[in-house]
């Protein structure tokens, strides 16, 4: 099947043609023909897919076909939980409206605010935004959502997570009750759910191989590494084979992710880091210039887990592992993409084993765990094994106190220990 298929303006059928895109994904092809029918849709697919083209698509040929109402409002509005994802929106709207002449207009943080106010005032098509600089101009008056036919929300679980759901239903409130929506998530269930049966009318319910899809083009495994001196070692084992070409290596934190930029940099490779704190403009110019292979080594925080589609990433390096299961597909599909193979390769501390047995249970797998000769662990690996992490220990008594817990272990020693003591930096 093609794109001719659906019945496409020829216009996008020319840009997708100049794309490079051959058939529809199975997203492309369960998505649009509902989408095209004005169908409320909620739909899960993993990363790498085209999940993205799978609503800009059918957007554009609304927008062509339609006649738009007299006004400046959006009339499609595609809400992302990063800036980084809204600007792969940002960049597949202008990729398919090289013929149809669109008007659009990306609003996130970490932007100055005077051109999103200029571009507010003129009339638009399509508005690609994060949910907390939409609401600082709604409440500055200056959005106008009275045309507004068509409201997506991308990656409505992360929006979940990073705490925007309320956001998303404050917007959702400004908008005509006449709108269609389109949901997509990594997951259909629970919370996500029960916000799909608040925003969305009789939803075409679409599930395109779970986000624990195997990723068959990623090789993966995992190295044991003692210490912090140990994953170093290991990295620069890794950094220095001829295949890999590009590679994102994923840290905890922020200040991880810049302090080890600086080393890989002091140690003569071209690498820069990626995080949150970072302004937008230089995040920008970051991802730009890994697209255009100036830099080697990306050195990123799981901000750049989603939303980052730059072709060429042979390796990902998980530094640290992520704290959410979730994470970790999310992370690896970084590379692999748009046919090509990848290898993904953990670094398993001490205190690692407990998150990487949560992810061998997510993606219902056992990654491999390998060594490297002359950086072989020092220290057993732990006897519970992977899969079964503390299962031959005892658990400790804990006993639960307002302000916070008294653990005693074993009947032994007991001592207090603040919430404050358990958090992850």
């Amino acid at each position: 099947m093609s794109f001719q298929n659906f019945n496409l303006d020829p216009k996008l059928l020319k840009a997708i043609e100049d794309s490079g895109y051959n058939e529809p994904s199975d997203i492309q092809l369960q998505a649009i023909p509902p989408i095209l029918q004005g169908q409320d849709i909620m739909a899960s697919a993993p990363t790498g897919t085209g999940k993205t083209a799978a609503f800009v698509l059918p957007a554009l040929q609304r927008l062509i076909t339609n006649a738009p109402e007299r006004g400046i409002g959006p009339r499609v509005l595609v809400l992302t939980p990063t800036r980084e994802l809204a600007n792969q929106v940002a960049e597949n709207i202008y990729k398919f409206t090289k013929y149809a002449h669109m008007s659009s207009c990306s609003v996130v943080g970490g932007t100055p605010y005077p051109p999103q106010i200029r571009m507010l005032k003129k009339p638009l098509d399509l508005l690609v935004a994060t949910p907390g600089r939409l609401i600082d101009h709604m409440q500055s008056g200056r959005i106008d959502f009275s045309r507004l036919e068509l409201l997506i929300l991308d990656e409505a679980d992360r929006m979940l997570d990073m705490g925007f759901i309320d956001d998303v239903k404050q917007i959702a409130a400004q908008t005509p009750d006449s709108r269609q929506t389109l949901l997509f998530s990594a997951t259909l269930e629970g919370e996500i759910d029960k916000i799909a049966r608040q925003l969305l009318k009789q939803p075409v319910r679409l599930q395109v191989s779970g986000v624990t899809v195997k990723h068959e083009s990623i090789t993966q495994h995992v190295h044991q590494a003692d210490d912090y001196r140990h994953k170093r070692a290991l990295l620069t084992h890794l950094l220095g084979k001829k295949e890999l070409t590009q590679a994102i290596i994923f840290t905890a934190t922020k200040k991880g992710a810049d302090e080890l930029a600086i080393k890989l940099k002091e140690e003569g490779l071209t690498a820069a880091a990626l995080h949150g704190d970072m302004k937008q403009g230089m995040r920008h110019r970051t991802v730009e210039n890994l697209k255009r292979n100036k830099i080697r080594i990306l050195v990123a925080t799981d901000v750049a887990a989603r939303g980052l589609d730059v072709k060429g990433i042979s390796h990902v390096i998980n530094f640290d592992m992520p704290m959410q299961a979730e994470d970790y597909v999310h992370r690896i599909g970084r590379t692999g993409r748009g046919g090509s193979t990848g290898v993904a390769v953990s670094l398993v501390g001490p205190q690692d084993w407990m998150l990487l047995s949560r992810i061998e249970k997510f993606i219902d797998a056992r990654l491999d765990l390998t060594e490297v000769e002359g950086l072989e662990p020092k220290l057993p690996k732990p006897k519970f094994g992977q899969s079964k992490p503390f299962a031959n220990k005892r658990k400790p008594n804990v006993r639960y106190k307002k302000g916070g817990f008294k653990m005693q272990d074993q009947g032994n020693s007991r001592r207090k220990r603040r919430p404050a003591d358990l958090r992850v930096a």
